[in-house]
């Protein structure tokens, strides 16, 4: 999708869709009062276009609703579509997001491939958020997951421009509008990834795909596979990955700024299960298909790393992917198996599906070893914090409270919703096991607490932020703004986090 900005005035604009942004001035809380439907634009001409349709009442200015236009009077555009924010009080950057995403999905199927969106003009929402939002959200709202259908149409949208005031700071808007792109491109290349089937995206293959990535934007690569695993003592990610015909693949990205020798180093491990059966301990067949998203922390890693590479922050990073298959095999690990990770701890293999937080282990210490200074994970760990928290908010641990202050903060920019859960030796007690160290289950109650406990062993004392993304990794119904199907999410809060170093 090609992106651009104009400062043209919107009336003189000449397209096939003209999007402009309304919010509901509406604060009474009376049952029977009525919209106050407004558009986030100073331009009369358009806003004398959608007039008479806001008199009517029949538009409300709702979250994502739409209303079009044809041949709106005084306007060169041939149509006008009318995105809602919601309720005024409510609106935010995060909102403009997920307006221009709905435009975007509004006007593919209606064989438009042209659209300008006009940068809403409101003292609630600052123009240069607003701008990189508006290109995030463009581009997820463009991302469909259907790739191999042999009759798939292309209704891509070509053109994306954005429209902004004469009068706006444009060195700013600029700034934030590349930044947006680049964002967007990178989420957008997360969920091609975690779009891809497990026969058409093995590590090995996953492997090659970071390394292409790394070259185009100018990070250092590394791929490794079962010799090195060996040779490093990976024992728990060996283990897992052992009953697979598929070897697996140990992903190394570093990004090094130019003239930054000291600071803090930071560690990006990302679980990159390309397939999960669940191993001996075999997962349900009912949705097992979806498992082929079980690498979706990985490739939020992958994202993250291919953005920072591009923007460029002051700080160097690691990027580790642990990526493997979990099959049952002659060959595979086995409930009560004793393992030993590659930090010397043993671990006493209760269930064979909790396999994401042994390639974990390994991947958090290997990152250590490369001089990590401070550490963060993403991975689909567990259904336990789906259970807990449902697709709104993904879970968020850590055994720092400053390290969590700035992810916190991150979430500012990056609109993505985490709940900080506990830990504490309370839960640690679950994972201790009678015959070696650690145990890798702890029973059915706080399960994404005991699993996070379960990682906290390895990161040790190293500041560490564990981000359990099981219920937002995968979209399950296609919403006005983003296709069902993979979501990228986590890759702008993770990027957020490396720049606030």
């Amino acid at each position: 999708m090609k992106t651009q900005l104009s400062f043209a005035n919107l009336d003189e604009i000449n397209t096939g869709l003209l999007v402009v942004l309304a919010a509901d001035a509406q604060t009474s809380k009376e049952p029977d009062a009525r919209p106050k439907p407004f558009l986030l634009t100073a331009d009369k001409t358009v806003k004398a276009a959608a007039a008479s349709v806001f008199r009517s009442g029949e538009y409300k200015a709702g979250a994502n609703e739409t209303l079009l236009v044809h041949a709106p009077d005084g306007v060169a555009a041939t149509r006008l579509l009318i995105v809602g924010l919601g309720k005024q009080a409510k609106v935010n950057v995060s909102s403009v997001r997920n307006a221009a995403g709905t435009a975007v999905r509004f006007a593919k199927p209606r064989g438009v491939r042209r659209l300008v969106l006009a940068l809403p003009e409101s003292n609630l929402l600052p123009p240069g958020p607003c701008a990189r939002a508006s290109i995030e959200g463009a581009f997820l709202g463009d991302f469909d997951p259907d790739t191999y259908r042999s009759d798939r149409k292309d209704q891509s949208v070509q053109t994306f421009t954005l429209a902004v005031p004469a009068d706006s700071d444009k060195a700013a808007v600029k700034a934030a509008f590349a930044e947006g792109v680049i964002v967007g491109e990178s989420q957008s290349f997360t969920r091609s990834l975690v779009n891809e089937p497990g026969n058409k995206l093995t590590p090995t293959i996953l492997g090659q795909r970071a390394a292409q990535m790394a070259a185009e934007v100018g990070l250092k690569c590394e791929v490794h596979s079962t010799k090195k695993l060996h040779e490093l003592k990976m024992g728990a990610f060996w283990s897992v990955s052992q009953g697979s015909a598929e070897p697996p693949a140990l992903i190394v990205l570093r990004y090094q700024p130019e003239g930054v020798t000291g600071g803090p180093v930071l560690g990006l491990v990302g679980k990159g299960i390309t397939f999960d059966t669940g191993g001996i301990s075999i997962k349900p067949s009912e949705k097992m298909e979806l498992m082929k998203y079980d690498m979706a922390g990985g490739a939020a890693m992958l994202g993250a790393m291919r953005a920072i590479a591009l923007l460029k922050p002051r700080v160097r990073v690691i990027g580790i992917v642990c990526a493997a298959e979990n099959m049952p095999d002659g060959k595979a690990y086995k409930p009560g198996d004793v393992v030993t990770a590659m930090s010397g701890k043993t671990i006493d293999v209760i269930n064979t599906d909790a396999e994401g937080r042994l390639v974990l282990a390994d991947g958090l210490t290997y990152a250590k070893q490369l001089g990590a200074t401070h550490l963060i994970d993403a991975a689909t760990l567990t259904g336990a914090c789906v259970v807990a928290l449902g697709s709104t908010n993904a879970g968020g641990f850590s055994n720092d409270d400053e390290t969590y202050a700035k992810f916190n903060a991150a979430l500012e920019t990056s609109g993505e919703k985490f709940w900080r859960l506990p830990l504490g030796e309370e839960y640690a007690e679950h994972i201790k096991s009678d015959i070696a160290d650690i145990k890798n289950t702890g029973g059915r109650y706080g399960g994404a607490i005991t699993a996070a406990e379960f990682l906290h062993v390895f990161a040790e004392d190293t500041p560490w932020i564990h981000l359990d993304i099981a219920g937002l990794a995968w979209t399950e119904d296609s919403k006005p703004y983003i296709a069902k199907g993979p979501s990228g999410f986590a890759v702008r809060s993770i990027l957020e986090w490396v720049r606030s170093y």
